[in-house]
């Protein structure tokens, strides 16, 4: 059955505010605190950017990198404007993201949602401060190198994952339900 929604609920409180948005909330500011403190201190600290390259491993290496696009360095955005594109197109996501965390109703779904959260607003800010996001960590074997990433991009995969993982459950519990007879689920 279909809800009926009208332009005047986008500012009615129960649109972005549900039961477990509290939790996300607190997961979402967590995520974006942790990147940004370690972020300020490879940068300014640790001063990676003067460093380049710290070999820590014979596959993990710490490096500067400043990723001018999006994820693996698509769509790069050379100027203002398209830092300005990346932006917005970002805080579009967290709001869609916000407003599918006022609606759930398991914890796990809060949590997943709220790293993809904080995970994107502390791109976000990068983009905003430096035009870029800062990246430093480097995979690598035979040859192979993964993509550089961040603390936010490790807590936006984490929280995909589960979502995914999520819905695997949510699937499994409600065909356990239509199993049980009882249309609730389990």
């Amino acid at each position: 059955m279909a809800m009926k929604w009208a332009a005047s609920d986008l500012f009615k409180r129960e649109t972005w505010w549900g039961p477990l948005s509290l939790a996300g909330l607190v997961v979402a500011i967590l995520a974006f605190a942790s990147d940004r403190l370690h972020k300020w201190w490879m940068l300014f600290q640790y001063d990676m950017p003067e460093k380049v390259r710290v070999e820590v491993t014979g596959f993990f290496d710490l490096v500067m990198a400043w990723n001018k696009g999006v994820s693996y360095g698509l769509f790069q955005a050379e100027g203002t404007g398209g830092v300005v594109l990346l932006i917005l197109f970002a805080l579009l996501v967290v709001g869609g993201l916000s407003l599918w965390l006022a609606r759930v109703a398991h914890w796990r779904m809060a949590l997943a949602i709220g790293l993809v959260i904080g995970g994107a607003l502390g791109n976000v800010y990068d983009r905003f401060v430096y035009g870029a996001v800062a990246d430093f960590f480097s995979f690598h074997a035979w040859g192979y190198y993964w993509y550089i990433f961040n603390v936010a991009d490790i807590w936006i995969v984490l929280g995909v994952v589960l979502i995914f993982l999520d819905s695997m459950l949510e699937s499994g519990e409600e065909k356990a339900a239509a199993g049980r007879g009882d249309g609730e689920r389990g």
